[in-house]
Parts: structure tokens; sequence; C-alpha cells
């Protein structure tokens, strides 16, 4: 939100006082302000009122005019000029000779042929807005050769206060709010806002107004005719300009300016299309069209203001095309209400229409401050349009109001919470600023909330401390340690296994982790060739690439190894994230955490890596839960998935997740040339699953004897499930040392480890063993390879 030292000048007396202090120290004390300040007007000098004398049209153009201007400086000088609006009789903003405009020197010089001695200025040249179709129509009173500085206030300090530290603020969305801390910073008083008085107009017939519907707190409406201006004053539509805001018409400009001016948003009805007000919704959706022009589909949770049963604005986001102010409009029904925030800000999010009125509603608006700022409205429409006549009493109708909030505190409790001494003086004169009201006696205080901060922001003692301490200055503080006894906290089971887990990956396997959120992003697995799967989607979604949320890390860490294809070679990534599979019987999300890794390679082959990743979970395994993997065929499910190699990882005979190959399609739109495997591992489940402990055992005095055997076999399980039906006591172990494939057959070499921790074996107990697996192995089909 941008805010304007002028106009918070109106408010606070800031001579002199250093204004840039002065906004250093309001983003210390309230609110954030952005980097960038604004000094309007600081680049344009020698721009004067001047009248155009006369008027000839260029003869080699068109478009071009000779004007003879008189600056008031007795003589008059030639321009040529190529506005549309030039007349004679006209006064203008005129650059003289040596002029400066946005960085550029105005210069004599010809010009088609003609001496050009100054230029004619519009709008947008000279800085006040982006008004460019034509030069300045200046129609104020005023001596020829006037400055136009001196004659608006061009001259500004802007500066940008960050939206996200005015959540909880609703008071700061307006120049008064702001105002208000300054003047407390400043330690100088704040002004009243000029109104007019609205009683006077009791006597006249109210406007049928009736709220319906339990989401609208508060409406107010007056009705004015004889409305005879169209165009707000030249300081006002400047400062409209100023704060990001285009003047429209009269009537729209002064409902803009009082939101930015108080933070209440206001609306203004042509009378002639709104006679009957009813705030409501609808039993049944329907399409209704904006001030912008575009139609919108608003829902039975939308609430709308109605003229008798036909709507004619989205209440607290926009007014309808068909209830605008337009150009003959010279009778308002000038509206100024408030809304149930939560309806306001999911109904903006059900539009994606999101707009400086919804921004304010969203946060919880002052109630009192409607009839106020109907107040201040007609007291500036007075001052510009002094024929204007006001044709109703004020019409309100209050339906909720926000609870009164007193609270009481002693100097102990101050003291304790700052750990610094603050005078009671301090106590009351910052509180008394800010609006709140102080009754004080003794070392006792009690504190009335003013309605403007009782809506969401100050509710209990400790938010009083931090008025107190935020307008005493955080800088002024004595840094000190605080002392406090501190608890070692053991980490859950889960928190310590992922822990364990992450550090295995980075420091063993150098693999990098990723980051991702936890919806499906549509785009990104349509390039890949992947299906958004059916799953829960997100409500009020505004955009559809992310509504579905994933059942599954591995289509998203597939989207990231494309990503990175071109910085490496060979790399793998993994995620610890979050994923849900459908609901909950009690209709919460089954939100499960899960383990993914995936693995990229231009230079292995695919069952290299797939091995490779293999021994890497085995190895996982082994060291956090002591325990062998296991693996059992699975049917791809997935778009993602191998059609034929897919494979479930158990533990102990319980499966934990899944270890498997990227689907042909998929891994060839990331990479041709690439492999591409993954694995996915439910950490609940691993963490659930019963580890063995550590045992230690004396290393064997004696010699073991290792004997390799290669079998003709497709999996390596067929081999270690058959050696395994007979128990061994000389076998300490079973692995794989080696497989092989010529195309027509594979073979798989099997490393038997033979050992005892009492003798040394003989080769013939160790070949009567071995013959004995090659004929078990045998009768089952597994055959050496000769």
């Amino acid at each position: 939100m941008f805010i304007s030292m002028n106009w918070i000048s109106d408010f606070v007396d800031l001579d002199g006082i250093d204004k840039m202090d002065l906004i250093a120290k309001f983003s210390l004390a309230t609110a954030e302000v952005e980097n960038d300040i604004y000094f309007k007007g600081e680049d344009l000098s020698g721009v004067v009122v001047a009248e155009i004398k006369s008027v000839e049209p260029h003869p080699e153009s068109n478009k071009l005019h000779l004007l003879k201007v008189d600056a008031g400086d007795g003589k008059l000088t030639d321009v040529v000029c190529g506005a549309p609006n030039v007349r004679v009789g006209m006064k203008t903003a005129f650059a003289k000779v040596g002029a400066h405009i946005g960085g550029i020197t105005i210069e004599s010089k010809p010009l088609a042929g003609f001496p050009s001695n100054g230029m004619c200025c519009s709008e947008k040249e000279v800085g006040i807005s982006d008004n460019h179709d034509g030069i300045m129509d200046i129609l104020d009173d005023c001596p020829l050769g006037t400055d136009l500085k001196d004659l608006y206030e061009i001259d500004d300090i802007i500066f940008e206060v960050d939206n996200k530290s005015l959540t909880n603020r609703p008071d700061l969305w307006g120049h008064y709010g702001i105002a208000r801390e300054i003047a407390t910073i400043a330690k100088r008083p704040l002004k009243p806002l000029p109104t007019i008085d609205l009683s006077k107009y009791d006597n006249l017939e109210k406007i049928d107004l009736k709220i319906e519907d339990e989401l609208c707190q508060r409406y107010s409406a007056i009705k004015v005719e004889n409305i005879e201006k169209n165009v707000a004053p030249v300081n006002m539509r400047i400062r409209l300009f100023y704060c990001g805001m285009r003047a429209i018409n009269l009537l729209a400009d002064l409902t803009n300016y009082l939101m930015l001016e108080m933070g209440q948003p206001m609306h203004a009805f042509d009378s002639r299309k709104v006679g009957k007000i009813r705030i409501k919704r609808f039993d049944k959706p329907f399409v209704f069209t904006t001030l912008d022009g575009i139609e919108r589909n608003c829902d039975e949770n939308t609430l709308m203001i109605c003229n008798d049963n036909t709507p004619v604005a989205i209440a607290g986001i926009m007014g309808g095309l068909d209830s605008e102010i337009v150009e003959d409009t010279t009778t308002l029904t000038l509206e100024s209400a408030t809304f149930n925030a939560a309806s306001i800000r999911k109904s903006a999010v059900r539009l994606a229409h999101r707009t400086d009125a919804s921004a304010r509603y969203e946060k919880s608006l002052d109630p009192e401050m409607t009839t106020v700022a109907i107040a201040r409205f007609l007291y500036l429409l007075f001052e510009i349009d002094s024929n204007a006549k006001v044709v109703s009493a004020l019409t309100d109708e209050y339906a909720f109001h926000y609870p009164h909030i007193s609270l009481d505190f002693d100097k102990t409790f101050v003291d304790k919470y700052t750990g610094i001494e603050i005078t009671d003086e301090h106590i009351v004169d910052t509180l008394t600023s800010l609006g709140f009201g102080v009754e004080h006696s003794g070392d006792n205080f009690k504190v009335d909330v003013p309605s403007y901060r009782a809506t969401k922001d100050v509710s209990m003692k400790a938010d009083i401390i931090e008025e107190i301490t935020r307008i005493y200055g955080y800088d002024n503080f004595i840094l000190k340690t605080t002392e406090a006894p501190l608890f070692p906290i053991r980490m859950d089971a889960q928190t310590s296994l992922e822990d364990r887990a992450k550090d295995i990956l980075v420091k063993r396997f150098s693999l990098h982790e990723v980051h991702s959120y936890l919806w499906q992003y549509a785009d990104e697995y349509k390039k890949l060739g992947m299906e958004v799967e059916d799953n829960i989607k997100l409500a009020g979604s505004t955009n559809p690439n992310i509504e579905t949320l994933r059942n599954s890390i591995i289509p998203t860490q597939l989207c990231q190894v494309s990503y990175n294809t071109g910085y490496d070679t060979d790399f793998g990534l993994f995620e610890i994230g979050h994923v849900v599979e459908g609901l909950k019987s009690d209709g919460l999300c089954d939100e499960r955490k899960k383990l993914c890794i995936s693995l990229f390679s231009k230079t292995k082959s695919v069952e290299t890596l797939y091995f490779e990743l293999r021994d890497m979970i085995a190895e996982l395994v082994d060291d956090l839960k002591h325990m062998p993997i296991s693996y059992k065929k699975m049917e791809s499910s997935h778009s993602y998935e191998h059609p034929k190699n897919l494979n479930g990882l158990l533990i102990d005979g319980k499966q934990i997740g899944k270890i498997g190959v990227a689907h042909p399609l998929v891994s060839k739109k990331i990479d041709k040339k690439a492999a591409i495997v993954f694995a996915e591992i439910d950490m609940e489940a691993f963490t659930e699953a019963d580890g063995k402990g550590i045992k230690y055992a004396e290393p064997s005095k004696y010699p073991s004897i290792e004997v390799d055997l290669s079998f003709v076999a497709e999996k390596f399980a067929e081999i270690n499930d058959t050696i395994k039906e007979k128990s061994y006591s000389i076998l300490k172990s079973i692995g794989v040392a080696d497989v092989y494939s010529d195309g027509d057959s594979k073979s798989i070499t099997t490393r038997l480890l033979f050992g005892d921790d009492e003798r040394t074996l003989t080769h013939e107990e160790v070949q009567k063993v071995v013959d004995e697996i090659i004929e078990n192995l045998k009768n089952k089909g597994i055959n050496l390879k000769l």
C-alpha cells in the first residue's frame, strides 16, 4: 500500500520533522516499509501555467499545430504542438526552455520546419496521472506564469508499506490510521477528520433498506441529488495516482479517495437503478456482470447487494455494470458497509477476483466506521460541489456488534514483560495517543480498547505490552541474555529415523535432498506423459494446474530429474515428504510421509543402476533396522512405472515400499539415452517394522572358504530360497557375486561362504555341502552354467 506524506500532513503537523527519519521509525514501530521511497516532483522544474493565444494549423501536417503561448512573462512564445485538444484561451502546463521533465531538459529547436521554444505538457508528462490523450487543461483560476508545483501538490514523498505486515491491523489500511501511528511516534497531536453532522437529515425519509443475511454486519446508506460536477479536483486526482489508482469521475474518485484515506470501502450507486436495497444470498448459482464488464459465476455462498431481488453488486468485492455511475448521473445512493471477513475472502477466491475493497474487508473492518465515512464523503463532496443536496435520512442497519474489550493490568505486569523501567507517563501518553481509553490509579491501569483495534488485533494484556514497547522503541531495549531452564527433548522414533536416513543418503551415497509441494503439477506431468491421478482436490483452487493433491512423490521427483538433466550425467535425488492417500474414516485426509529416491545416469545401464539402488536401500535398511530386505514382484498400476520391472520392498514379510524403473515413454521424454530408476518407502511402515539389535561376535580364528557357483536362472531369489530350505551349520552367508547375460540366457554367480568358529574346515566336508546344494537346485530346474 502506497502512503503519501502530503496526505499524512493533513492530519499531523510535520513541520520541523525529518520525514525520512520518521518513515524509518514507522517501519521499526508499526509496519515494514519497502526499500523504495519515491520523491515525486523532484525531477520537474520550470513548468508554469500558460494560456494559448492563437492556434494555426501546420501547413505540412494534419496533426501538428502552431501555437502562440503566453507564459506570463510579457511576450508570446512560438510552440509546435501535436495535441488534439488545443484551443484558443486554454490554460495548460507549459515547460519553458531550460525546464526539466523526467530527466529531460527542454531546449529551443525547430520542429517540422518551425521554431518551438518550449513544450505544452500532458498530465502524464508532468507525472501526475497516466492521461496522455492531450495537453493538460487547467481550469483553476490562477495568474499566468504560476509554477505548476505552487499551484498543485506535485512535490510529495511516497513510501510503500508491506501489506503482509498489516494483516492484523485493519485500522492501518487507510491514511488516517497511518497518521495516528505517525502522530504517536512524532509526539504530535492527531487532527480530527473534518465531517458533517448527519443528524440534521433525520427528518428526511429513509431509504428502503434491509439486511437479510447474517454475513452483513452493518449497512449504512444515504441519498444525494443535484450533483453537477463530474471531475475531481486536480490535487485529489494526484493523490489517487501517487497511491496507485486512476481517476475515473468525481463520485468514483471520492469513494476511492475515502477508501485510501479511512480504509473504508464505499460504493456509489446510480439512484435511478437502486431503490429497494436488500443484502442477501441466493438459493441457486447465477451469472453476474461486474463493473469491469466480466461475467462472473456467483454461487449460493456469495453475498449480494440487490435492488429488491435484482443483484446490483457483489458485497465487499465489486459493483455491477448495470448500476454504475455514468456521465449523466446526478443522483447517487451511497453505501458504506462491513461484512463477515471470512465470507468476503472465500468469495474473492471462488471468483478469482481480489480487489482493493475485498483486501480491506478480509481484514475485519470496524463497523463503527461506516457512518463516519459517509459524513466524511459528504464533507468532501460539498467542498467540491456546493449545489449537491442530501435527500434522505441516514439509513443504518447494524446487525452485528463486536464485544467491547476492557483490560486491567498493573505496573508490575509491564515491568515483568518488558524487563525495563517504562514510566507511567509514557504508558498513559502512548495508549492515549493511539486512541485507547486509559484510567490510571496508582500502579493500576484500566484500558478501553477502541473499536478499530478490537475487531481482531488487541484482545489481551500482552497486546497492550506490545503497544507500549513498540512505541517506546525496541532499539532502546538493553540487550541481555534471558535466563530460563532448558530441558532436553527426545525426538520421536520416526523423526530420529528420518534424520539418520538423510545422513546416510547424503554422506554415504552423495544424493541431493530436494523439497516439493504436496500437489500434482498437471502441466509438468503432461510434458512427461504422466497422468494426474484422481485424488483429493483443493477447495476453491484458482489454478487447475495444482488443484489435485499427490498420492506419490515419484512423479514429482521425475519432474525434478527432468529439470536437472543438463547439470550432470549422473546424479541422485531424495526427499522425505507428504502424500495424501484419499480420506480416512473421520473425513480427514489420509496424509502419509514417504521417502522417495530417484537415480539418473547417462553412463550406466538400467540394470546396473537398478541394482545400485537396490544395494543402497538394502544398506539403508541394514543400518537402521539391522534386518535383511526382501522383494516380491508387483504389477504396474501407474503411468510412470515400467510394466515389468517393479518390485515390492519387504521387511520380515511386511511391505514398506517399492522399487522400479521409469516407464520407457516417460524416460524417453526426460532423456532418450539415460537410465532412470526410483524407489519409494512409507516412513511410518518403515518405523513400525521390528528391527533386530546388533549382535557382536568374536571373529573366527579359523579360515573361511568361499565358493562361487554360476547358475542359469532369471532371479537370485529362486536360488537363495532353495539353498535356505535346508540348514547347513557351516554355511555362513549367501550372496550375488556377478550377473551375466549373453542375450539368450542369464547366469547368476552365487557366492557361498563357509566357516566354523571351532576348527578348520576340510575340503571334503565343504564339497559335500556344495554337491548337495547343486543337486537340490538341479531338482528345481536350476542348473550349473557349463
